[in-house]
């Protein structure tokens, strides 16, 4: 019998996240990343709209309002991101929440862009609080890069309008969702010169009211896309330098601190990428890992996450490319070895902390991806194995890791093959290891009828599964 101890699992130094579908691709399923990059995130990142008094609502902007006199993509009367199907008189059975259950069931938060017209009645931002109750810590952006001009929000209102907007979604949101953490996401610091943020005196009133500052930051961008094409001398496109992105983030910060009267709160960048439109596919990889190596080298406590925008793309944002045959098909870019790496950097790892040894049952909280409590099980590998399994006589639904990399069971799951954990990092030898396990909400969503449901799942352990390591084939 295995000797099993208590686990708990922490803040990374910098978290990572991931966009997962926008208006430039669909949804792609968590089994499917995790194989992919071999770990969870601490969030994924979803893109939606609400405009429900809008003509045409909820149909998505680019199908019902199509027009061959559209030539940008933000060119419709509303936002042209999937339609938010919740809110006053929806239902949460279909978008986004079947894509939140599997993104919470593999081990994550849900991070949720959502731009709403400013103009809605009250009952529909506390219909959406509702909404996102049972989904545990959620990270909501509203109405980002809110000092911009591309947005339906900032056409049909002043940049005050949209900035009083937050501040009256946001104390709703708190009301009824306090689970739910908001984002304000600005220009910032664009120009190096200046001491003050863009459209400062407007959004100030934000600043102290979000849980989360954050920016977005592209190294280069064809913002034409998919209307044109970035050629030399186009002006569809840019491209900025490293350093100098990596130093106006930190200046915003610091503005961001100094409009909060020294009351430092979590700094991130909600999307982080170069578009290889611009760049080709080897020196976005490259940039990427600038931007990175920066934030080790100058070790940025200030910076605590960025998100990556996006896993798969139909253009060149990506980790992957869609296939223009079959949306379903991925195509692997360089980036997508170049951000495994940089994932596995332990200033990216969430910290575990093993405690006492213990016996079943055990009961495993999950409260997210920063904060929950599983099991460790130490095992003994003579060699670099040739099989090793496991297996399971009950209907948990897991996250467990080993040797580096992650796997998830299902509740409806028996047997799971951790091999692959060998193939790119093979032992070297003896080694010890330890098997790591957490147990996140099956569904996706918390039982909000017991006592602290809001912010945790709980999760019985009668049984430590079955493991098998074989250090030979099975016949030679």
């Amino acid at each position: 019998m295995n000797k099993i101890y208590r686990l708990h699992m922490g803040k990374a130094k910098c978290a990572v996240d991931l966009g997962d579908g926008s208006e430039r691709g669909e949804y792609v399923s968590q089994d499917y990343i995790l194989s992919r990059l071999g770990r969870p995130h601490r969030s994924i990142s979803l893109m939606y709209c609400y405009y429900p008094l809008d003509e045409g609502w909820p149909g998505r902007a680019s199908v019902v309002h199509a027009s061959p006199e559209v030539r940008h993509a933000w060119g419709y009367p509303y936002d042209d991101y999937f339609p938010y199907e919740g809110g006053l008189n929806g239902s949460t059975e279909g978008e986004p929440f079947r894509f939140m259950r599997d993104i919470r069931s593999h081990g994550q938060d849900v991070t949720l862009t959502l731009t709403i017209d400013p103009n809605v009645p009250d009952e529909h931002i506390a219909a959406i609080a509702r909404d996102l109750r049972p989904f545990g810590r959620v990270f909501l952006r509203i109405n980002h890069e809110a000092t911009g001009t591309w947005f339906s929000f900032n056409k049909r209102c002043t940049y005050q309008e949209v900035a009083d907007f937050f501040v009256r979604a946001n104390r709703i949101i708190k009301e009824i969702a306090p689970n739910v953490q908001t984002i304000i996401c600005i220009g910032g610091i664009e120009d190096p010169e200046s001491a003050e943020m863009v459209k400062e005196k407007e959004f100030a009133q934000t600043i102290p009211e979000a849980d989360i500052w954050s920016v977005d930051k592209y190294f280069a961008l064809h913002y034409g896309w998919p209307f044109d094409i970035a050629e030399p001398g186009g002006g569809s496109y840019y491209r900025h330098k490293i350093r100098d992105i990596y130093d106006l983030t930190k200046k915003s910060f610091e503005r961001f601190l100094y409009l909060n009267g020294g009351v430092q709160k979590p700094m991130v960048m909600s999307e982080l990428n170069a578009d290889g439109d611009v760049t080709g596919p080897y020196e976005q990889a490259q940039m990427v890992r600038e931007f990175c190596d920066i934030l080790e080298e100058d070790n940025a406590d200030w910076f605590t996450g960025f998100t990556f925008y996006q896993f798969r793309d139909r253009g060149r944002l990506g980790l992957e490319t869609e296939d223009p045959n079959n949306p379903e098909v991925g195509i692997p870019q360089p980036v997508m070895e170049t951000y495994k790496e940089i994932i596995s950097r332990e200033r990216h790892l969430p910290v575990m902390t093993q405690g006492e040894e213990i016996q079943l049952p055990v009961t495993l909280r999950w409260g997210n991806s920063e904060d929950a409590d599983g099991i460790a099980i130490p095992l003994h590998f003579e060699k670099n194995p040739v099989f090793c399994e496991i297996y399971f006589e009950d209907d948990s639904n897991l996250i467990m890791e080993i040797n580096g990399r992650w796997f998830y069971k299902a509740p409806g799951t028996k047997y799971i093959d951790l091999m692959s954990a060998f193939y790119e990092k093979p032992l070297p030898g003896e080694t010890d290891l330890t098997l790591k396990i957490f147990a996140p909400p099956a569904g996706g969503e918390n039982d909000l009828t017991i006592e602290d449901g809001l912010y945790n799942s709980y999760t019985e352990i009668k049984k430590i599964p079955s493991i098998r390591i074989c250090f030979e084939p099975i016949e030679k």
